[in-house]
């Protein structure tokens, strides 16, 4: 009669094991629901909203845009980002079928006309990373940006063969230098690796890699001495230097 009894609480403390065990499933599940919910940016079910910072699943967001550019819309739309959209224009591999210009960001000498991503990643850029970069280094934040253009019909390095550049159809930019709050000037070209500025510039060219697929800057090569180009290319690879 005793090891009766004891083999039914052995199976009685099993069943108390498994309730245990789902309730610690459903309390982590319940745990991770919420972290979600209060941590958007790392639940790629939640639409993308630039105005959060970069988070675990930035990336596979910015991914979908970059061929939906109706969820592209939708995002810079959501965010509260003010923008225009122009009429497609051109030919051939040169032509731009998107044409989207942020009509309240800080650039110079114009506000430029791009495709919907690369606004999407100019904006969160411009949001987090760079002005936490300008933060911590300067002691200030950017207030403007120079670039030196989006669009040019031509294929990659300027040659006569090859791939065209994303710049061929404005999918690409050219960021040359940075005005800060104070009137102090950041040029890449001038000031890449050189001091506080230096660790600026490479601070920003790293917080760029999170909304841009591809960031090239003077350690890249020579012709990036004087400018870091920015992308958001469908290529399998993805480049940050």
């Amino acid at each position: 009669m005793q090891n009766l009894n004891l083999s039914r609480r052995i199976g009685k403390f099993a069943g108390d094991r498994r309730a245990i065990g789902w309730l610690i499933v459903i309390s982590l599940g319940f745990a991770g629901y919420m972290w979600l919910k209060q941590n958007p940016q790392h639940n790629p079910l939640a639409p993308l909203d630039v105005r959060n910072p970069p988070g675990l699943a930035t990336g596979l967001k910015l991914a979908e845009i970059t061929t939906d550019r109706g969820q592209c819309r939708a995002a810079l739309t959501r965010s509260g980002i003010a923008f225009r959209n122009l009429i497609p224009t051109g030919e051939g591999p040169c032509s731009l079928t998107d044409r989207t210009q942020m009509t309240g960001a800080p650039m110079s000498p114009a506000r430029p006309i791009s495709t919907c991503p690369v606004a999407v990643g100019l904006q969160i850029w411009l949001s987090h990373g760079l002005q936490q970069a300008a933060q911590t280094h300067l002691g200030t934040k950017v207030t403007r940006i120079e670039h030196i253009g989006t669009n040019s019909c031509r294929r990659i390095n300027g040659g006569r063969t090859g791939p065209w550049s994303e710049h061929a159809h404005g999918n690409a930019i050219d960021i040359r230098a940075f005005v800060l709050s104070d009137g102090r000037r950041v040029s890449i070209l001038q000031d890449w690796g050189k001091g506080e500025k230096g660790d600026f510039l490479k601070a920003a060219r790293d917080a760029a890699c999170d909304s841009f697929r591809t960031v090239l800057s003077p350690d890249y090569n020579a012709k990036h001495a004087n400018h870091f180009h920015l992308d958001q290319g469908t290529r399998w690879s993805s480049a940050c230097r």
